[in-house]
C-alpha cells in the first residue's frame, strides 16, 4: 500500500556545515538474531524510517555497526550495535496544535474534506515545523489527536497535495476511517480530478500519459519520467483539454496513480509544463511572441499566479461507515481564476 500513496513532502533545510555527527537511531541486535540485510532489519525495527533512507545513509557512510561504517548489504549479527548518524542534531519535535482558519467543505464523525489554499504545507518536515495544515487539523480535532487512532505528526492525513497546489483533500478522523480511505487510494477507487493551466497546445485533445516517475539523477529536488523498464514508480495520468487559449491550454487531469509531482512531471513530459511552475520550466515564456507587449502580459500573469497553476478540483470516495459515494467539487483558486480570464481575453484578441 505504501507505494501507491503519494510520497511525503520533502522540504530542504539549510544546515550549518559541521564535522560533527549526531546519533539519530541506535539498535542493539538480539543474541538470537539470524543473519539479515541491515536495511531490511532496520525498517522492521524503526518506525517511519524507509529502506531508501537507510540505503542513502549507508552510501554516505552514516550507517555504522559497532562504530564502523558498513555497506547496505551488510548482514546483521547477534549483539551488533547499529547506529544511524547524521551531521545535524536530532530534533525532538512535538506537534503543538495551532488555531487556523480551515476551509472545511464537509465534516462528520468519520471524515473531513478541506479546500487547501496554495502555499500551505500539508504536514511538518525539515524547514516546516510550524504552520502546516496538520497543525490546523490537530487544533480542530482537539482530543482526537491524542488517541491511538491518529498520528500526531499527520493527523488523519491519508494523501497529500503539493505546497503550492490548491484544492481538496480528505482527512480520516478515526482508525477505521483512515484504514478505509487508505485502502481506497491503494485500490485506485478514489476519483481525483485536477484543473491546470499548461503552456502551449496539445497534439491530442485528450489522452493518457503512462510512464515511470522517479527523482531526477542530477537535481534530487525534482522528479522526471523514466521508461517503464527503468527506475521509478509506475504513474498514469489521463488528461483532457478543456480550452485551447492560443499560447496556453486549460486542462483537466485525472490521476490513476498518485506519485509526487505527477501531473507537473507528466505535463512537462508532453512539452506542456504548467504555467508558472518554476521547478519544471513553466516560469518562463514557453510559447508566444517576442514582442515586448506580450512579455509584459505574461509577466503580469506570473505576478498574479506565482505558483504552478494546478488545483485539486474534484474529489470522490466511498464513505467508510455508510458506504455512500461522496463527491465534492471546488471552485478554482482566485489567482488561477484571474489568470485564466486574462488568457481568455488575450486569446480572443489573437483570433480577431
Amino acid at each position: 500500500m505504501k507505494d501507491e500513496l503519494e510520497e511525503p513532502e520533502e522540504i530542504e533545510q539549510e544546515e550549518e556545515e559541521s564535522d560533527e555527527l549526531y546519533e539519530h537511531h541506535r539498535i542493539e541486535v538480539d543474541k538470537g538474531q539470524q543473519p539479515e540485510r541491515i536495511d531490511k532489519y532496520i525498517v522492521n525495527h524503526v518506525k517511519h524510517l524507509s529502506r531508501n533512507k537507510v540505503q542513502k545513509a549507508a552510501k554516505a557512510e552514516c550507517l555504522l555497526v559497532n562504530d564502523e561504517p558498513v555497506k547496505v548489504n551488510y548482514k546483521v549479527r547477534p549483539n551488533d550495535v547499529i547506529s544511524l548518524v547524521l551531521p545535524q542534531p536530532r530534533r525532538q519535535f512535538t506537534m503543538v496544535p495551532e488555531k487556523m482558519d480551515l476551509n472545511i467543505v464537509y465534516e462528520d464523525d468519520d471524515v473531513m474534506v478541506i479546500n487547501k489554499p496554495a502555499g500551505l504545507v500539508v504536514h511538518p518536515g525539515f524547514g516546516n515545523w510550524t504552520g502546516t495544515l496538520s497543525h490546523g487539523i490537530a487544533y480542530h480535532l482537539g482530543n482526537l489527536v491524542e488517541s491511538e487512532d491518529l498520528d500526531p505528526m499527520r493527523p488523519g492525513i491519508v494523501h497529500r497535495i503539493d505546497k503550492y497546489t490548491s484544492g481538496l483533500l480528505v482527512v480520516g478522523k478515526n482508525d477505521n476511517a483512515i484504514q478505509h480511505l487508505s485502502n481506497q487510494f491503494f485500490h485506485k477507487t478514489v476519483d481525483r480530478i485536477y484543473h491546470a493551466i499548461a503552456w502551449g497546445n496539445f497534439e491530442e485533445p485528450e489522452g493518457t500519459v503512462h510512464t515511470n516517475i522517479g527523482r531526477h539523477q542530477k537535481n534530487r529536488k525534482v522528479f522526471t519520467t523514466y521508461n517503464l523498464e527503468e527506475e521509478g514508480k509506475h504513474a498514469i495520468t489521463h488528461y483532457k483539454v478543456l480550452e485551447d487559449l492560443g499560447y496556453v491550454s486549460y486542462v483537466e487531469c485525472q490521476l490513476e496513480t498518485g506519485r509526487t509531482h505527477q501531473i507537473r512531471v507528466h505535463m512537462q513530459h508532453l512539452g506542456n509544463p504548467l504555467f508558472a511552475d518554476g521547478d519544471y520550466g513553466g516560469d518562463k515564456i514557453v510559447k508566444g511572441t517576442v514582442f515586448t507587449k506580450y512579455r509584459q502580459f505574461v509577466e503580469n500573469a506570473f505576478n498574479i499566479c506565482g505558483r504552478q497553476a494546478l488545483h485539486a478540483k474534484t474529489l470522490a470516495f466511498t464513505h467508510p461507515r455508510t458506504g455512500e459515494r461522496l463527491s465534492f467539487n471546488s471552485d478554482l483558486a482566485d489567482d488561477m481564476q484571474e489568470v485564466l480570464i486574462k488568457w481568455r481575453n488575450y486569446s480572443k484578441q489573437l483570433k480577431r
